[in-house]
């Protein structure tokens, strides 16, 4: 170990991870990787000049250790707090169990590291014993739960839901979580052993913080407003940083379901199971009455927004105008609020009031955000209606900006002193800071500085690249058969053990039905996206090292990683380009249009190579990985666009082939 008392100018990157530094020295399996090296120096270059970064490093230059090294840097410094966010809970495990520990058994002088979780992960001891002793009147049966959950909070130290040995149903954990709102505070008789102020001390003295993207966005909200759920920072990592437009825009839009209405309503008063706050209460009769109103109306408004969606939907993609149907919940939901604080001027138990007053922030919540939707308020916003054609057909208002990028130039770029944003797929290049101006534009980056390092595998010897250059156009009639003649004999090469993805679950349908038959007939298990498991359960499958292939749509393309030979072929169906038809890219379509801009060349292309980058990227995950991508959309050698994909990509040997089936075998 090194002692950093004689050090005050921290930790140099070289230092930590060069030829002869204290990874090397220490570590028997260390491998020093030029690209790593590289990265670190830079993002620690960043912090100390106090500049954005953004980081394109492709898959096992071990870009975890390069940033924590530019962290741990700042932390020895004593220079500020590092925010670590990342998209993923198996990626922030990683940090948080295995790569974090191990750097702090390399270093002598402490760095203190906790990892920040939500709010509703932590149990609060108040509401729990609030449920028990409502609990005949809040639950049908959940006893056993309760009383489970009792005896783990007295004697966990964490407190929070992934500690519990068991999960809870839903309402029971949703009856018992620390909750905004609904908290004494000071006040409480358990504050000093509260879990959640506990975590927010520890937080208080951290030197770095891991968080996830979610929770990073809900505090620059906050602190925009004065407030926060994470202490000051002036340094910021977000790594899998491709996913961070998407995850503004869920933050900064509306999302309004059935089920969230239902949820709302049945934690006040469940009419036929008689369950709920208002369930025994006295002089709630009246609040009772606005329940069983309230869940009329809102019966009522999402069958006009159903009947809507039938009638409209397939020709808008379910955009939809003001006043695209008549608001009969908007006067329910407010005569409910104000019945309830009617109800809770006349309680004298603190902790009925402070449940209800909960409901009633929640209430208003949900006021705003229909009339905001319905209304269409917010200019920027492009506005449309889910519909799932499942067994329940649920029903989603959703709006999002068409431009995130004012928000984080706000509230993360011009408030902290450096960022680094970081993944394996940011640029839609090579080699230079003009690869990353689609992606900077999009997220509001506006001065930064860029580094692309390359993957350290040896892409020409692991793997190839089958294009199928004769195969018609993916809009032809004749494509899916075409398609599903070629994955046959890509599959026969491979022995399964693929990944077969689409950009499409309905053509992802149709190939299946054309396929399982001759899977079964070859003995390959099929695994299909939305079939029934979720994706880890699918993955679990897949590992095992049969001969699986899992067809799969769009978050198969990111985030998935199967090393060895469980996955030997990645068939990429199709191009990704996002189907121009969703409410969100038509808007930003034609947002562009007006502008005078190009939306394919300068929205649609840079953002379908970015993910196929991504599914390219499934196949080699170690040094001894090896296999076949296979392309079957012929436009990647037809069109003019083509080599931009193929340019994006880490070389490799690349053959165009006959469409012929039958020609290997």
């Amino acid at each position: 170990m090194i002692s950093f008392a004689k050090q005050p100018n921290g930790l140099e990157a070289d230092t930590l991870l060069g030829e002869q530094g204290i990874a090397a020295r220490l570590w028997p399996r260390f491998e020093l990787r030029p690209q790593q090296l590289a990265m670190a120096q830079r993002v620690q270059q960043a912090f100390r000049e106090q500049f954005h970064l953004a980081v394109e490093a492709g898959t096992g230059v071990g870009k975890s250790f390069a940033y924590l090294a530019g962290a741990f840097d700042i932390a020895l410094r004593k220079a500020g707090r590092v925010v670590i966010s990342t998209y993923t809970l198996n990626l922030q495990q990683q940090l948080i169990q295995k790569d974090i520990p191990f750097l702090q058994t390399l270093l002598e002088e402490g760095v203190v590291v906790c990892l920040a979780k939500g709010r509703g992960h932590y149990l609060c001891k108040r509401r729990l014993e609030y449920a028990k002793h409502r609990q005949q009147s809040l639950f049908d049966d959940s006893g056993v739960e309760l009383i489970a959950i009792a005896d783990w909070a007295a004697r966990t130290k964490d407190g929070s839901l992934s500690d519990l040995p068991e999960l809870p149903s839903a309402q029971v954990w949703q009856a018992v979580q620390s909750e905004h709102g609904n908290c004494k505070g000071r006040k409480c008789a358990h504050f000093a052993q509260c879990f959640y102020w506990r975590a927010r001390r520890q937080l208080e003295a951290a030197d770095i913080i891991v968080a996830n993207h979610a929770l990073l966005f809900s505090d620059l909200a906050l602190k925009s407003e004065g407030a926060g759920v994470l202490p000051e920072y002036e340094y910021v990592v977000l790594d899998e940083a491709h996913t961070i437009e998407h995850v503004a825009e869920e933050h900064f839009g509306i999302h309004i379901s059935q089920y969230t209405i239902t949820s709302l309503l049945d934690r006040l008063y469940h009419v036929r199971r008689r369950r709920g706050l208002l369930a025994w209460l006295t002089n709630a009769d009246q609040a009772r009455q606005c329940v069983r109103r309230c869940r009329t109306a809102q019966q009522v408004f999402f069958a006009q927004v159903q009947a809507w969606f039938a009638h409209a939907g397939e020709e808008t993609g379910g955009r939809c105008e003001p006043g695209f149907v008549e608001d009969t919940l908007s006067d329910a939901l407010k005569e409910l609020r104000l019945s309830l604080v009617q109800l809770v001027k006349s309680l004298k138990d603190e902790e009925d009031k402070f449940e209800l007053v909960r409901s009633i922030d929640q209430l208003a919540q949900a006021e705003k955000d229909l009339s905001d939707f319905l209304q269409q308020t917010r200019d920027d916003c492009v506005y449309w209606v889910e519909a799932e054609n499942g067994k329940y057909k649920r029903i989603t208002l959703r709006a999002a900006p068409l431009d995130v990028a004012p928000y984080l130039r706000e509230r993360l770029f011009g408030a902290y002193k450096s960022v680094v944003l970081t993944s394996a797929t940011l640029s839609c290049g090579k080699g230079d800071k003009e690869g990353f101006a689609f992606f900077a534009e999009r997220i509001g980056l506006d001065h930064f500085e860029a580094l692309q390092v390359g993957s350290p595998f040896d892409y020409r010897r692991q793997m190839v690249m089958y294009i199928e250059a004769d195969m018609p156009d993916p809009n032809a009639p004749d494509f899916i058969e075409k398609a599903a003649a070629a994955i046959q004999k890509y599959l026969l090469k491979s022995q399964g053990r693929a990944f077969v993805l689409f950009t499409s679950y309905a053509m992802m349908q149709q190939t299946v039905e054309r396929l399982k038959d001759w899977l079964d007939e070859h003995e390959m298990n099929l695994l299909v996206q939305g079939a029934g498991l979720d994706r880890d359960r699918m993955l679990s499958r897949f590992k095992q090292d049969g001969r699986y292939v899992l067809f799969g749509t769009d978050s198969f393309w990111q985030g998935v990683d199967v090393p060895g030979e469980a996955l030997s072929n990645v068939i990429i169906v199709r191009l990704p380009f996002a189907v121009p038809s969703h409410p969100l890219i038509q808007g930003r379509i034609e947002r562009m249009r007006q502008k005078g801009q190009n939306p394919f060349m300068e929205y649609q292309l840079p953002m379908a190579i970015i993910k196929f980058k991504q599914g390219f990227g499934r196949l080699i995950r170690s040094k001894s990985d090896t296999g076949m991508v296979v392309v079957l959309d012929s436009r990647i050698v037809k069109k003019h666009y083509g080599r931009q994909f193929l340019a994006a990509i880490p070389e490799c040997r690349v053959e165009r082939v006959s469409a012929d089936p039958f020609e290997w075998l």
